[in-house]
């Protein structure tokens, strides 16, 4: 049965903006183009042949979109609808309320037009197979849809009735890499590389389950997707770890960064019309694993972050195996954790879990001698020792790879293998020539001085725990930009020298020798803490000073606490303020106090704004203070030397 479009569709549109009833309204079938998801709501374009208006489907309606029902170029009913204005413009837009489809996708947007005897309008398609009606248009539907659905392609792949070239052909399947949420119909071929639990929620609208996958096609590409509650019940036994799936009728939208587990804008929803079959006769295939590094001494971001990183190194040692007791069931699993370090010379502890302990651990043991070059993906950043690296169920190992980044590596050590070992340093060195490293073997390698990247990090990542060698600024750019720390506090490190601690001001108070808080004294004796609701008989005394820092930029006032101001002073706050009962010609805490100036040290500061009297002032707050270790340092300028060069 052939289709038709109602001729001047949209003109009777306009011309009855707020029918009484759907009715009163004669057939409407208007063509489908420029389909696209906006936001939670579907926008086309209805054409009649003649004229377009903008419009957007009813939310009742996404689930034939999603089905395929509705498709671009294809023709739909409208039984209900209202219009509106656009605002600031002399347009309007039609909201359709209720629809139903009429015909799947045509072979192209109706434009053509021929006159009828009956005052009808004919479209001729390319076949000239068009019937003729007395006042309507006629089109031939498409015969064959480009984008096939899994099912179909399940299906004509079973029949087995037609080459494989031709096979390949229909099957139509798209890479991951070009889906983006704007598209229509597509069907990918992914193999399941991660299957999460099935998990239960309960939220404002009730309870439900949903779980995730993680799915990557041949290119390496890796995309999230997750189902809910009916589809969550129906895909979750079907999805087999390792096994390859054709997928169609999904939905994909930008991705939530704070959930993302894989490198991709956007993350797919599966619902309950969604198809996914195996592809059962089919050879499946090992996917490409594709590394995004980040190098050691740039893992500092990632602390505590829910972003997994991938990284590369050199294996420097690898510990015994040791067992681990689980805090949540009790149970013993093993442990073995690996040292790896990197052209910036930064060192990280990487802790391997279960078989990854056992097995890959193993081999590392076995190979240790050998500094082999590792790249391990989807890693978690945590804070134990400042910055440290744990592996997780889905990480993977490759030893020895031969990507771009290894061979890079590779030549870097190379001084590290020693003469026992001349054909693995042959082999190396043939591979520096393939990756244009220049040799640099007389600075580089195994003998340069290694630190670990958590090194002078601050104990709290909380805090803004970073390296005391990260974010360096001087005094005057935070200084200089007032604006610093207003919505969040804002982090830095400096190099600099104290200056001047004023001897006249509040340098300590009295707490709690239990909980810290400040105590006031009690009426009859000692001292009452409001936090532990009890009297005490002693405190303690805890710094909490203003110290100015200088360096070559400027100065500033920086608040320092209790840990950080005994390390800068050189003393308890009891056994400064003991200083200060003693009288004498040379005062002991005016000494002290002269001790403590023109000393360098290194300091991670936090950023933020205070209001006082009204008035928005910055207050920068000492979180870690160390000594300078000049070394380290002179590392660091010659590095930045080297930059400054390279950028000329």
């Amino acid at each position: 049965m052939a289709k038709s479009v109602s001729p001047d569709a949209i003109s009777t549109l306009l011309a009855n903006p707020t029918p009484d009833s759907s009715s009163d309204l004669p057939e409407i079938v208007v063509q489908v183009l420029d389909l696209k998801q906006s936001g939670n709501r579907y926008m086309f374009s209805a054409s009649d042949g003649k004229l377009k208006l903008r419009a957007i489907l009813p939310s009742s309606q996404y689930s034939d979109v999603l089905s395929g029902k509705i498709q671009n170029l294809g023709l739909i009913r409208i039984l209900d609808y209202t219009l509106n204005d656009i605002p600031n413009k002399s347009e309007k837009y039609l909201i359709v309320t209720k629809c139903e489809p009429v015909s799947p996708a045509l072979e192209s947007e109706i434009k053509s037009e021929v006159k009828n005897e009956g005052g009808g309008i004919v479209l001729k398609p390319k076949q000239d197979s068009a019937v003729k009606i007395e006042g309507g248009i006629v089109l031939k539907p498409k015969q064959e849809v480009v984008s096939k659905s899994a099912a179909q392609i399940v299906h004509e792949q079973h029949r087995n009735v037609a080459p494989a070239a031709r096979m390949a052909m229909t099957r139509r399947v798209r890479p991951l890499v070009s889906l983006n949420p704007y598209q229509g119909n597509w069907t990918i071929k992914v193999s399941v590389t991660s299957k999460g639990n099935m998990r239960t929620y309960k939220n404002a609208r009730g309870e439900g389950c949903v779980f995730n996958v993680e799915l990557t096609d041949e290119d390496g590409t890796q995309i999230q997707a997750t189902m809910f509650n009916d589809a969550a019940r129906k895909f979750y036994d079907k999805f087999v770890l390792g096994k390859v799936y054709y997928i169609s009728k999904g939905t994909l939208k930008v991705a939530n960064k704070q959930f993302k587990t894989v490198q991709n804008d956007y993350e797919m929803t599966l619902n309950e019309n969604s198809e996914v079959e195996e592809a059962a006769n089919e050879a499946s295939f090992v996917p490409e694993t594709k590394f995004s590094f980040v190098p050691i001494d740039q893992l500092g971001p990632y602390v505590n972050k829910s972003e997994l990183v991938d990284v590369v190194g050199v294996v420097q040692n690898v510990s015994p195996t040791m067992s681990i007791r689980r805090k949540s069931n009790n149970e013993t699993i093993p442990k073995r954790d690996i040292t790896i370090a990197d052209e910036t010379k930064k060192t990280v502890v990487v802790s391997l879990w279960n078989d990854l302990a056992t097995n890959i651990g193993q081999e590392l043991l076995d190979m240790a001698d050998k500094s082999p070059v590792v790249a391990i993906k989807s890693l978690r950043v945590g804070d134990f020792q400042g910055v440290s690296l744990s592996a997780i169920s889905k990480s993977v190992i490759k030893i020895d790879p031969e990507i771009p980044e290894a061979k890079k590596l590779r030549c870097w050590y190379a001084v590290a293998l020693n003469a026992y070992c001349p054909s693995v340093l042959t082999s190396v060195l043939f591979s520096c020539l393939h990756v244009n490293v220049t040799n640099r073997y007389d600075s580089e390698g195994k003998d340069a001085t290694m630190a670990s990247v958590g090194s002078g990090s601050s104990p709290s990542s909380m805090n803004g725990s970073r390296s005391v060698y990260s974010d360096r600024v001087s005094l005057s750019y935070i200084t200089s930009n007032l604006s610093l720390g207003e919505d969040k506090p804002a982090f830095f490190s400096l190099r600099g020298y104290i200056s001047f601690i004023k001897p006249d001001q509040a340098m300590w108070y009295r707490a709690c020798k239990t909980c810290n808080k400040k105590v006031t004294e009690s009426i009859g004796a000692g001292y009452w803490c409001e936090g532990c609701q009890k009297n005490d008989e002693q405190c303690s005394l805890r710094y909490i000073m203003v110290v100015k820092v200088a360096d070559e930029s400027g100065e500033a006032y920086v608040s320092v606490f209790n840990e950080e101001a005994e390390k800068i002073v050189g003393c308890s706050a009891d056994e400064l303020d003991t200083l200060k009962s003693q009288e004498g010609e040379d005062n002991p805490f005016q000494l002290k106090l002269k001790q403590a100036t023109w000393v360098p040290h290194l300091f991670r500061v936090s950023v933020s704004q205070n209001e006082y009297n009204n008035e928005k002032r910055q207050r920068i707050t000492a979180k870690t203070v160390v000594p300078v270790d000049f070394a380290a340092e002179s590392r660091l300028l010659l590095e930045d030397i080297s930059k400054m060069r390279a950028s000329q």
